[in-house]
């Protein structure tokens, strides 16, 4: 699982008249990652579509038209068996033409809703002034002028022109309609001549005798009658996807499938007679894939493993070499092909090697972990050389999640909230369902262990039982637990760093030697680990916490104690790491620079108890508003909510045994005298819990979700991955739509 599947190079060379055979033997086999043809090779072409491919696309691309004109969706197609040719242009033609026709119509229809409705917005002006469209236009001998501005600069720039003899400005809001009669009646224009300097906007006026008001009734039952002639139309569109959504599907399915085929010799190196396609296939499937193109053409193909990938590679990767079952290479074994072909290749250059030889990457982590590849793909992909990191991830990031939220209600959310996104999407919201169920899981198992914390509350105190974890270091009862979970945060990033040091050694070891590997991981494995052993150790105690050396102590329950590392212990510790600065100084000099990240990446780990603390703190805080809380023993005990009035008076009654830290809303309820302060407060006080804890629950995604990605990115993978490998996108297609019979 820490690698990825194991992938060879192979390469299929052969005669061009039997392409369209391998092509669809490949296909159907569904391996061969294809590597393009680079054009680096004297005597070699990339090829060119096979004969049909642009009308095969012209279809699709009707096709897909008209799937977004009907708006089909994946869900709207059962399998059925595959479309013939002849059947498949013949209702294509009939669905195109009735879908373009009634499309056409739609958009007759909605252009001319439009229009009526711009008309009507053009009509309002004029309603506002309350004058017959007739009467403002068709004058010889005045003008007149309607539009949008102030009355008294109409009226001011109107009286100082002396173009106007005479001139009357009806108002209706902010519409002005001007009736002036020229001082020369030949003159034309001179109304808006005068407005030149008047912020004004002209209206036109429509050509209508009607009042507005009916001229607007008038286009609004226009308008009505074209709507329900558009709901015809869409609900003859409604009925044409219906009948013809599952062709459509079916067709583009065909289609697709048909223009991968027929573009396929575009990543081939190709001569006039001959073709090479090269890929890569993973290495089990290669006697599988082997079978499949030799079965489809006999002889007439050379099908040749080319090498392995290996992954303890020299630079990117290394290879295998590759030999056949009798002892000789494989290129040996060419002598088996058709002569035909032999003499083709020969003629037009041998065997032409392609662009990259990096390998694809195949990811193989199983059912439970393989839904976390979503959060190393996040990353970037592992090259084909690197430790996939995709195991310690489904190990470690819901551990870290549950044990900063660990509480028992939150997590059954978390897990159901993941279910539902598992049971009802596909793709990376079913991936990211499975990483909330287990992240949900570990969440409930460490609320258990917290107490039976649910929603912030530690329901072992409600049941009358003994717990011996008494919380999560919040009260004062509990203040060793939250140092002790300080503890256990460091330990963990001691622990997970380590794992990162060591995949680091072993990775640089493979690709180079134990030298490299000593200077470059051994190094950081020595400051680390020394320099922790130090901390941990009994030099210098006075200078140290206490909490470090009783944690063991507080999280056994009293049956482990540690005092710390002997003395010479950790004086051995600070040789180790001193060691390790020493190789790391010869090895790797500009990174001494560095020399403290391991102490400092550990401490970051202490996020985890941080948070822990603020997300249980967050939930009390929401139940000491809700319900109230006190502190048994005088205060030197642990939390305890109050819910009702009676329990408040009880505890107010008693100041030398508790210490009331909030009376909460819900106390004010009585229900011995019910009033209606009490049922408010009881309705407050509910509200108010449900919704903090649902905002407790979301920021618990990000900041618990988040702070343990962090981790997982910047302290874990910083030590030995990088990321950036291709994905394998194997030559073929998995029917959906269509059965291949």
């Amino acid at each position: 699982m820490l690698r990825p599947e194991q992938m060879s190079r192979v390469s299929v060379t052969g005669s061009k008249r039997v392409i369209d055979d391998v092509i669809e033997a490949a296909y159907a086999h569904h391996s061969l990652h294809v590597t393009d043809y680079d054009d680096r090779y004297e005597g070699f072409d990339p090829g060119t579509s096979l004969e049909g491919a642009e009308t095969v696309n012209e279809r699709l691309v009707t096709v897909r038209s008209l799937e977004s004109i009907l708006d089909v969706d994946e869900d709207d197609a059962d399998v059925a068996r595959s479309l013939d040719d002849d059947e498949l242009v013949d209702e294509l033609e009939r669905v195109r033409e009735r879908v373009n026709e009634l499309n056409d119509e739609r958009d007759e229809l909605q252009a001319a809703i439009r229009d009526r409705q711009e008309e009507i917005d053009r009509l309002e002006p004029f309603a506002e002034l309350g004058i017959d469209l007739e009467y403002l236009r068709g004058y010889d001998s005045v003008e007149v002028v309607v539009g949008e501005a102030k009355p008294a600069a109409v009226e001011a720039a109107l009286g100082d022109a002396d173009s106007i003899d005479v001139f009357d400005v009806f108002v209706g809001g902010d519409v002005v309609a001007i009736v002036a009669r020229p001082t020369d009646p030949d003159a034309e224009g001179v109304v808006q001549d005068a407005l030149v300097g008047v912020d004004i906007a002209l209206l036109d006026v429509p050509d209508a005798d009607a009042s507005p008001e009916e001229y607007v009734a008038e286009l609004e039952a226009e308008q009505a009658d074209l709507r329900d002639e558009l709901d015809a139309v869409e609900r003859e569109l409604e009925s044409v996807k219906e009948e013809a959504a599952g062709f459509l599907l079916r067709a583009e399915e065909e289609l697709t499938i048909e223009a991968e085929k027929k573009e396929a010799p575009l990543s081939f190196a190709t001569t006039e007679n001959a073709f090479v396609a090269e890929g890569w296939v993973p290495t089990e499937s290669y006697p599988d894939f082997e079978a499949a193109i030799v079965d489809a053409v006999g002889d007439h193909v050379e099908v040749e493993e080319l090498e392995r990938a290996s992954f303890t590679p020299d630079g990117d990767h290394h290879t295998e070499s590759v030999d056949d079952e009798s002892g000789g290479s494989a290129a040996e074994s060419a002598a088996s092909a058709d002569r035909e072909t032999e003499t083709a290749v020969a003629t037009d250059g041998g065997h032409a090697a392609h662009g990259t030889d990096d390998p694809p990457v195949v990811q193989d982590n199983g059912s439970a972990a393989g839904p976390f590849e979503l959060l190393v793909q996040a990353f970037g992909r592992p090259k084909y050389s690197e430790f996939d990191p995709t195991l310690l991830v489904f190990l470690t990031f819901p551990a870290m999640f549950g044990f900063m939220i660990g509480d028992v209600g939150y997590g059954v959310l978390y897990a159901a909230i993941g279910f539902f996104m598992y049971s009802k999407f596909d793709g990376a919201f079913r991936e990211l369902g499975s990483v909330a169920m287990w992240a949900g899981g570990f969440t409930i198992l460490f609320g258990i262990y917290y107490g039976i914390d649910l929603f912030g509350y530690h329901a072992y105190q409600l049941l009358g039982i003994h717990w011996p974890v008494e919380g999560k270091g919040l009260s004062p009862a509990d203040l060793d637990w939250g140092l002790s979970f300080l503890v256990v945060s460091v330990v963990f990033g001691i622990l997970h760093l380590n794992v990162g040091h060591v995949l680091s050694f072993v990775s640089t070891a493979q690709q180079h030697d134990l030298k490299h590997a000593v200077y470059e991981a051994g190094s950081w494995l020595l400051i680390l680990n020394g320099a922790w052993i130090w901390i941990f150790s009994r030099v210098f105690p006075n200078a140290k916490p206490d909490f470090l050396f009783e944690a063991v102590s507080v999280l056994t329950f009293g049956a482990v104690s540690f005092g710390g590392f002997p003395v010479l212990i950790g004086w051995a510790g600070a040789a180790a790491a001193v060691l390790g600065l020493v190789l790391l100084g010869i090895g790797e000099p500009p990174e001494l620079a560095e020399f403290l990240s391991p102490v400092v990446n550990v401490i970051s780990y202490a996020r985890l108890m941080a948070v822990l603390l603020a997300k249980g703190g967050m939930a009390l805080a929401v139940n000491l508003l809700a319900f109230g809380a006190y502190i048994d023993d005088g205060g030197d005990g642990s939390f305890h909510f109050i819910f009702s009035a009676d329990y408040l008076s009880y505890v107010q009654s008693h100041p030398e045994d508790y210490e009331l830290v909030f009376a909460g809303i819900t106390t004010a309820f009585d229900p011995a005298s019910i009033g209606l302060v009490g049922v408010v407060a009881l309705v407050g006080g509910i509200v108010v819990a449900v919704v903090g804890h649902i905002v407790v629950l979301l920021l618990g995604v990000t900041s618990a979700g988040i702070q343990a990605v962090r981790l997982e990115y910047v302290e874990f993978f910083g030590n030995f991955y990088e990321g950036g490998g291709r994905a394998y996108l194997p030559f073929g297609r998995d029917r959906k739509y269509t059965r291949d019979d």
